[in-house]
This record gives C-alpha cells, structure tokens and sequence, in this order.
C-alpha cells in the first residue's frame, strides 16, 4: 500500500479506538507507519483524512446493506416485511458500528466549522440519496425526484435511530416497531383517502 492507503487504513483503526474528536495527527501517523507531512499533502488536513476514512466505512457498511435489500427482495416477503427484514438487520450491525456511529455525530460537530468536510459529508450524502434511486429502480421500479425523496427521508430516519440508539439502546425501537410504524402510518393515509369527500 501507498501512504494514502496506509493513512486511510489508520485512521479508521483510530476510529474505532479513539474517535473521531480524540484522535491527533500523531495518533494517525502511529498507526499508519506514515508522517505528518503525508497527511496534508495527501488530505489537506486530519479532519478530511479523518472523514473519508469514516465515509469509506460506511460505505462498506451500505454495500452490505443493498446485499440484505436484495436478499429480501428475492424472498417473496411483502414491502413492509422486508422493510422490517431490513432495519432487524440494521439495529443488530449498530453493535458492530458504535465506534463509527459516534464519530459520525462528531464529525458533525466539526462540519459546521469547516466548509471542506461539510462539503465531504453532503457529498456522501448526495451519493447515498443516489444510491437509492439505483436501488428503487432496481427493486421495486420507483424512479427520479420520488426514489430519491424516499432515500432522503430513510437516511433522516437512519440518522435519528443511529442517534436514539447511542444514547439509550435499551429504550431505542426496535427494527419490528420501526416497521410497525410504518404500518400504521400506511393506515393512517389510507383512512384519510376513505374519508376525504369526493371531489365536486
């Protein structure tokens, strides 16, 4: 491996070790057998080395992710077990992903002082909203502006669960609540279109 290779792959390690806050540039340099200069000339700064460390991550994490979608996609389940299939999934991998989680909030926290990784963390997010207008395409034949509404209103449901578990697993819902949820949502609507009057 490259030092940017070799960055990368210390930083996460750091990552899951120390955080993103608590982690220095000495702390990267240890761990990937680099120097510092090798950080800003491959990234810029910690910070930026630091996210897309976080963002590979948790790109690997939604790879694994689109495998389960597909998975149950092919199951002859109906959209909301699959859908419940899915966040069951997703709470049991937040075991795995702690680390990462609370980093990502971190790194939030920085964002909001540094245009570079605001932009890097609106850029992943953007990718992550296409990815699931490839995936709607794929799965159920939903397309455009509504696949990707849809995606943005499951990364803010992902973003919130993320943080609810953090802070209280034991009280945070469940992947069978979370699709209950849905459920009653879904009936909700559907009792409002019964008893909306008719037009005219």
């Amino acid at each position: 491996m490259g030092h940017r290779e070799d960055l990368l792959a210390g930083a996460r390690k750091c990552l899951y070790e120390r955080g993103y806050a608590h982690t220095t540039a000495r702390d990267l340099v240890a761990a990937s057998g680099t120097n510092l200069a090798s950080i800003g000339y491959h990234f810029g700064s910690k910070e930026a080395l630091l996210t897309e460390a976080l963002i590979s991550a948790f790109d690997e994490w939604g790879e694994e992710l689109v495998h389960v979608a597909r998975t149950n996609a092919v199951s002859g389940k109906g959209a909301l077990e699959q859908m419940e299939a899915l966040w069951v999934w997703m709470i049991e991998s937040f075991d795995r992903l702690r680390p990462l989680m609370i980093a990502n909030f971190e790194a939030f926290a920085q964002a909001s002082h540094s245009d570079r990784l605001r932009a890097q963390l609106a850029s992943y997010y953007e990718r992550s909203r296409q990815a699931y207008v490839e995936a709607s395409r794929e799965f159920t034949g939903v397309d455009g502006a509504e696949a990707r509404a849809v995606g943005s209103f499951h990364l803010a449901l992902l973003d919130g669960l993320m943080l609810q578990w953090i802070l209280d697993p034991e009280h945070a819902p469940s992947g069978q609540e979370m699709a209950g949820a849905f459920r009653s949502m879904v009936e909700l609507v559907r009792r409002d279109d019964t008893d909306a009057p008719p037009n005219g």
